[in-house]
């Protein structure tokens, strides 16, 4: 599951690094990332996702109950999308 969604999350990144819909989805990564800081995200934020979008921040949501927002895959995407958001 996790790849899986990390992959939808990049390829939508991936189309459009700076579109509300990518950023919104790239700060949910960053927060998710950094549990200790206590998971600060502004849900309002959802509103700017369309269903797709949302359901791809509830599938990352689900990621960080399960302990899966870590690791090499992980890793690798987060990697990848600091890229995207900040050359692309």
């Amino acid at each position: 599951m996790s790849n899986s969604v990390l992959d939808q999350i990049l390829e939508v990144v991936q189309s459009s690094p700076h579109s509300a819909k990518s950023l919104v989805l790239y700060a949910l990564v960053n927060t998710l990332e950094h549990e200790g800081a206590g998971c600060l995200f502004k849900l309002t934020k959802l509103r700017d996702l369309d269903p797709e979008g949302r359901r791809l921040a509830y599938a990352l949501m689900e990621l960080m109950v399960t302990e899966a927002n870590s690791g090499e895959a992980w890793k690798q995407a987060k990697q990848r999308m600091d890229e995207l958001v900040r050359n692309g």
